[in-house]
């Protein structure tokens, strides 16, 4: 690439937001689709993977302020009734020991590098009509912010990778 088209390419990824590489920590950083890469929760000196390591997962927060985010572990049994509403006892615990989804709107602290969901409903039902705060970073592609109150106890490390 010639220093001309290397210099409009730099130019514009600056004065457009395109990812440059730098680390950055604004609102308009966090707008797109991400997929899970991990979330490891730490309790009393004990780290885990509490979806699994090959968890799935999805993250969007749009332009306007609403978000929505699903984590998935991909061992979840099959309901030997073929009727989620008739799940037994130990296929129940293990959908909700291996799911968790919240949606809502979420706003941006770019001076404390942090984000809050304003959750409006979740699977995990003490955090609806609740209000989560996260610190976060993006680098590149990648966004990972910490929970200090994970849904399972302890404190959660989670890794994003951009989908879009």
């Amino acid at each position: 690439m010639n220093g001309r088209v290397a210099f409009v390419t730099t130019f514009l990824a600056i004065a457009f937001g395109a990812p440059t590489g730098s680390t950055a920590q604004t609102a308009k950083d966090l707008v797109g689709s991400w997929t899970l890469v991990s979330a490891v929760t730490e309790r009393e000196g004990v780290k885990s993977d509490i979806f699994g390591p090959t968890a799935k997962g999805a993250l969007v927060f749009d332009a306007r302020g609403r978000y929505t985010i699903t984590f998935i572990s991909p061992e979840l049994p099959k309901f030997a009734a073929n009727n989620r509403a008739a799940g037994s006892p130990e296929e129940n615990k293990a959908v909700v020991v291996g799911s968790l989804a919240h949606f809502g709107t979420y706003t941006v602290d770019e001076a404390d590098k942090s984000f809050t969901f304003h959750i409006e409903c979740s699977t995990y039902p003490n955090w609806s009509s609740s209000t989560q705060r996260r610190a976060f970073s993006v680098a590149g592609n990648e966004l990972a912010y910490t929970d200090p109150n994970a849904s399972a106890g302890g404190r959660a490390r989670v890794i994003w990778r951009r989908a879009d």
